[in-house]
């Protein structure tokens, strides 16, 4: 069956297709194997926590889903489409985001400026047309009162929380967080674990890469490890942290 058959028998069904989808994608530089067959598939409304050694290909997976690297072998689906070829700024008008481990805001600029400018070149509306969506990523991530603050003098939680909102200005269906608890205090992780699940109510599905792990056992539904560019585990959190693979090849943990 071709892909284009497949997703109209879906789409005759009135089944929703998953917001994400790789399959049997595999990726290397040169002779470096980064990626070998991955396999997964997203629910709506979904948040799903990746976990993985320095090394294990997290950042070339969110890579192959946003469109900076493609994918040797495999396909990516976004909403049912397959986008194996398409640029990241096509991908972000199809409801796709993405956050970075780092933060770096247009430091000059209003907080309400630099999520402007993510809402409407993101998402590729003018500006008038973004502003409400802009103030509603502001109210969501709790910045609202700090609208007019210059960018770049935030507080670190309060960059995390400008990056979502100018993720979230582009108003999409598919979120990727990279890392975004790394650097924060316990209390400040959780802070971000409540704004991280407020986001999710709202009806986004969330795949969130984090060396956290307390912080995605308080969110996620299902957790995937990654190791030597593989899947070694996934399922349910408190299953797969306990899984004997994973606490060898995670934690270093060797279980007898």
């Amino acid at each position: 069956m071709t892909d284009a058959s497949s997703q109209s028998i879906r789409a005759g069904a009135g089944v929703a297709a998953p917001p994400l989808e790789l399959q049997s994608v595999h990726k290397a530089f040169g002779a470096l194997k980064v990626l070998e067959g991955i396999d997964l598939t997203l629910a709506p409304g979904e948040l799903l926590g990746v976990l993985g050694p320095n090394g294990a290909g997290k950042t070339t997976l969110f890579n192959l889903i946003g469109g900076e690297e493609r994918p040797d072998s495999g396909t990516v689906r976004l909403m049912g489409r397959r986008v194996d070829e398409l640029p990241p700024h096509r991908r972000c008008r199809m409801g796709l985001a993405r956050t970075y481990q780092i933060p770096r805001p247009f430091s000059n600029l209003s907080v309400f400026e630099n999520v402007l400018v993510a809402g409407s070149f993101g998402a590729g509306r003018n500006e008038s047309h973004a502003h409400p969506s802009c103030q509603r990523a502001l109210a969501l991530t709790g910045l609202a009162g700090a609208a007019n603050q210059r960018a770049g003098a935030l507080r670190l939680l309060d960059r995390k929380r400008l990056e979502l909102a100018r993720a979230l200005a582009a108003e999409p269906k598919l979120l990727l967080l990279d890392e975004i608890a790394g650097g924060l205090t316990e209390h400040e992780a959780a802070a971000l674990v409540e704004l991280i699940r407020g986001v999710r109510a709202t009806g986004v599905t969330i795949v969130w890469i984090e060396h956290v792990v307390h912080a995605l056992l308080a969110a996620a539904d299902r957790l995937v490890v990654l190791a030597g560019g593989r899947l070694i585990a996934q399922g349910a959190p408190q299953a797969v942290i306990r899984d004997p693979e994973v606490q060898r090849v995670y934690m270093g943990i060797e279980v007898g």
